[in-house]
């Protein structure tokens, strides 16, 4: 006869305590105690409980393998969840047995919790871990089924309201809450002041800034202030949202026939258009998937215009990055004027606003939807329903997957589905985005994907004070560094690697469901090496957190001033030049009403809900073993290194680039 020491810990959420009755099973290897129920008092598992208990087996049950929980009703009471974090088990010979689960138990049910050291099935995986495994992923693939969402387009979650989702994918009631309060108040604030009710065109740019006294951010002040200027125009590319477009130019395509008479003002007489060509200095900004892509004809119920321009643009002796030339076609000819800096100025500027337009869509749709929310819930689906929580691959990268389900399922309902924001406010709305997403995808690879490759492939490697790349880096290779210790502690040899079914068949589903089985996008159905897995988990982490931020964090920065982004246009692009003037720009730019309507959206999606969890931080002790718990500590520490050199940085910047700063990333995409 020996006493077991228990201690289980409940979640801190105000929801998480239960009322229900709570039962404990140890499973060992020499055996099972019985079931038995643990003390019901109201205090024990309350919100934040940390509570002991004692349990008595008749005979040695050797080295934990798993516990079962179970939970019933308490009398007549209703049946409410409860959030277990863990199960600690101190056997009677005193070795400290540890069952992270960090989930819900929502119906009187049982779980099996594996004991915490992460587990690669091989032959000598003891019996019982497998069945375990066996049964929970089964019952995951029973709530976490695949649909198609749209036509050429990553796979999602069977489920169309967030109060279908599966309890363990919603968020948590404080994060619900002020979430909700960020939405409600602004809607409110833009209702109540008259903004939302106005389908009246802007009669003077400077009354957009009336916004501003409602929401603002330090970085949108300046926005607002530098707007014109090409310089910041061009940085907008390196570090504005939507910073992994451009790509170097070594020659002029020729359906953008510019020569070197159109940039000799903006060139100067020292060199040529052919010269810093050949220097490497000539950027492009394409925005071919736009083509075929319809408006939107039902914003104020009017018809709406696109267009689907090329930007030249030359890194100056001066380090500054510039446009030189704007077609606002793919197609040249008489009416496809190509506009250059010694154009009017209002034909310049809204040259510029129409490209802005574009950018609008592409980062929103490509870049912020596509490439990191819809890839993030394709991996964590993929994740829930191949990987058990005893796998070391779960353990790293759950994390990285936290409430992305609820946010894209409620951006489905409200944000892009029929009648919501899109259809209200962007051109790309009304049918149009399924199309725009199909044309992204077409043009996604996992070299894309994964930022070193990156970099290279557009040719950006040295452009200066190119800062999402240079933050980027550096966090890239943190992660790769803290990935890399997961592994090689994990994985003794490329074969264990290539022989592990459970990640073959979470990185085959990722390229069936995410990818298609398209094999041209170089995405990975197995992977045969270490070092093959280690990119492959980099790349995971990296597009939950730190690209998320990068495309998320400053879309109320640089899109709250509207003609810096606007989501529409209402009248179609210039195919002459002369004829533009400040009131054709007001008249081509959107009304007060779908300006605040992006505006609010842009505010609740780039503000901070409650909840959050930085990049690194890991509150959820999933892996219990001594040497991967420094390894998290290492990683701390150099991403505490980096947030200090970029807030040193931005110290001296009047336009700060914060969004790859560690300290405001969030480690899932998660708004």
């Amino acid at each position: 006869m020996g006493t077991y020491k228990i201690r289980i810990a409940t979640g801190t959420d105000l929801s998480a305590g239960t009322s229900a009755r709570v039962f404990i099973v140890l499973v060992g290897v020499k055996g099972e105690s019985a079931n038995n129920e643990l003390p019901h008092n109201w205090s024990n598992f309350r919100s934040g409980a940390v509570t002991d208990f004692d349990v008595i087996t008749e005979k040695d049950l050797g080295d934990l393998l798993l516990v079962r929980l179970s939970t019933e009703h308490y009398k007549n009471f209703n049946m409410d969840a409860w959030y277990c974090r863990y199960v600690d088990v101190t056997s009677p010979s005193g070795q400290l047995f540890q069952f992270p689960f960090y989930k819900w138990i929502s119906t009187p049910t049982t779980v099996k919790i594996p004991d915490g050291k992460g587990i690669i099935l091989s032959g000598n995986t003891h019996p019982l871990l497998v069945q375990q495994r066996k049964e929970e992923l089964e019952k995951e693939r029973q709530t976490h089924k695949w649909k198609c969402y749209a036509e050429g387009v990553p796979h999602c979650i069977d489920v169309d309201k967030i109060q279908h989702l599966p309890i363990n994918d919603r968020y948590s009631f404080l994060k619900l809450s002020s979430f909700g309060y960020a939405l409600i108040s602004t809607v409110m604030d833009m209702k109540v002041n008259g903004f939302l009710q106005c389908p009246e065109s802007w009669t003077d740019l400077d009354d957009i800034k009336l916004l501003f006294y409602l929401r603002r951010s330090a970085n949108s002040d300046v926005v607002a202030e530098i707007w014109k200027e090409d310089y910041f125009f061009g940085s907008q590319y390196l570090n504005g949202v939507n910073p992994s477009l451009i790509r170097k130019c070594s020659k002029i395509p020729e359906n953008f026939p510019v020569s070197d008479n159109m940039v000799a003002a903006s060139l100067g007489t020292t060199t040529s258009l052919q010269k810093e060509l050949e220097n490497g200095n000539v950027f492009l900004a394409d925005y071919k998937i736009l083509e075929g892509v319809p408006a939107n004809k039902s914003i104020n119920r009017k018809q709406q215009y696109m267009a689907v321009p090329m930007v030249l643009l030359w890194k100056t002796p001066q380090d500054q990055l510039v446009p030189i030339a704007i077609q606002l076609s793919q197609t040249p000819g008489e009416n496809t004027p190509i506009f250059l800096p010694s154009d009017s100025e209002s034909d310049w500027l809204l040259a510029k606003i129409w490209v802005r337009n574009s950018e609008f869509q592409v980062h929103q749709v490509d870049t912020h939807y596509l490439r990191t929310h819809l890839f993030a819930e394709v991996f964590n689906v993929a994740t829930t329903r191949q990987l058990p929580m005893g796998h070391p691959v779960y353990k790293l990268i759950i994390p990285h997957v936290r409430y992305t389900l609820e946010i894209n399922v409620l951006a489905r309902s409200e944000l892009v589905g029929p009648g919501g924001i899109f259809d209200q406010a962007n051109v790309t709305g009304g049918g149009g985005m399924s199309i725009l997403l199909k044309n992204a995808m077409d043009e996604v690879t996992y070299s894309r994907l994964c930022l070193p490759d990156d970099i290279q492939a557009r040719g950006v490697e040295s452009i200066p004070n190119y800062l999402y790349k240079d933050d980027g880096m550096k966090i890239w290779l943190a992660v790769e560094s803290f990935v890399s210790n997961i592994v090689n502690y994990y994985y003794e040899s490329d074969a264990v690697v290539s022989t592990d079914p459970e990640l073959q068949a979470w990185v085959a589903e990722i390229f069936k469901e995410g990818f298609l089985e398209n094999k041209s996008t170089g995405m990975p159905s197995s992977l045969e090496t270490k070092a093959s897995l280690i990119k492959f988990l980099t790349m995971v982490i990296f597009t939950c957190s730190a690209q998320h931020a990068a495309v998320n964090t400053g879309q109320f920065d640089y899109y709250a001033w509207m003609p810096n982004g606007p989501t529409s246009m209402k009248s179609p692009p210039p195919t002459v030049k002369g004829v533009s003037t400040p009131d054709s720009i007001l008249d081509a730019l959107p009304e007060v009403n779908t300006t605040t309507i992006s505006m609010s959206t842009e505010w609740v999606l780039s503000s901070e809900p409650r909840d959050q969890r930085r990049l690194g931080e890991y509150p959820d002790v999933r892996f219990t073993e001594e040497v991967p718990q420094t390894f998290i500590t290492d990683f701390q520490e150099k991403l505490a290194e980096i947030s200090h050199s970029i807030k040193q940085r931005n110290n001296s910047m009047k336009l700060k680039y914060t969004y790859l700063d560690p300290s405001v990333i969030e480690n899932s995409v998660c708004v």
